[in-house]
């Protein structure tokens, strides 16, 4: 489904090598965790794979889509189309309620049940609110049901439970993984929570800018049985 194939890439004029010859495979449907240490690669990786970055050299097809071959605004259309974000920053606009924000995403689908997420990420009383109105971990979670109210077909997540307390992070984990085995989503999440791991089909190991193990897991656990 989602294919990379000898992916390098460089910042700062090709000094500081970030990716050395990465292949990676990720299976419809599946929820793959992408698990290293900062600086490890990872953010980038998933970056690259999903259209946001191009690698310097290497091929990303997504369905027999190479993502790389297409231009810039093939691939805006492309992300518009079938893709889904959930960052660790916020991105959220500072001018719009918290149902509107939601709303941007739903839009793009044609989705009139975007009311709904927002209550099943607990923001039903918030609806009005603007950002500037709501704690960090509230605003992560307008973010999260703004990606989810544009039913991706491949959700990318960086960090998405780092501004969550436990109690929170949770449930969203949880309505996340429940929605994905629902709607059959692909699920990519990058983190350095050995714990949340343990909730993956497929964990990818990566250090140094390359992935150093993939396995996949046997027994899978839900959000309330990993540790925090």
């Amino acid at each position: 489904m989602l294919e990379a194939k000898n992916i390098f890439k460089s910042f700062n004029n090709g000094n500081v090598r970030v990716l050395k010859d990465v292949c990676l495979d990720i299976a419809e449907g599946d929820f793959t965790v992408i698990l290293g240490a900062s600086g490890s690669g990872k953010s980038t990786l998933m970056s690259i794979i999903s259209g946001l970055e191009r690698p310097d050299s290497g091929t990303v097809t997504y369905n027999g889509i190479q993502l790389t071959a297409l231009k810039d605004k093939e691939l805006t259309d492309f992300r518009r189309k079938y893709v889904g974000f959930i960052f660790q920053q916020y991105y959220l606009l500072p001018h719009l309620s918290v149902e509107n924000n939601v709303r941007l995403g739903a839009d793009l689908a044609g989705n009139r049940n975007y009311k709904n997420i927002i209550k099943s990420v607990g923001l039903e009383d918030k609806c009005k609110n603007r950002p500037f109105e709501l704690s960090g971990g509230e605003q992560q979670r307008v973010c999260i049901a703004r990606a989810l109210a544009k039913q991706p077909k491949i959700l990318f997540l960086d960090e998405p439970t780092g501004a969550l307390d436990e109690q929170t992070g949770r449930s969203v984990l949880d309505y996340i993984v429940k929605l994905k085995n629902l709607e059959g989503f692909t699920m990519v999440m990058v983190t350095h929570n050995q714990n949340i791991a343990e909730m993956a089909d497929t964990v990818v190991k990566m250090n140094s800018g390359g992935i150093t193990e993939v396995y996949k897991n046997s027994s899978i656990k839900s959000a309330y049985e990993i540790g925090w």
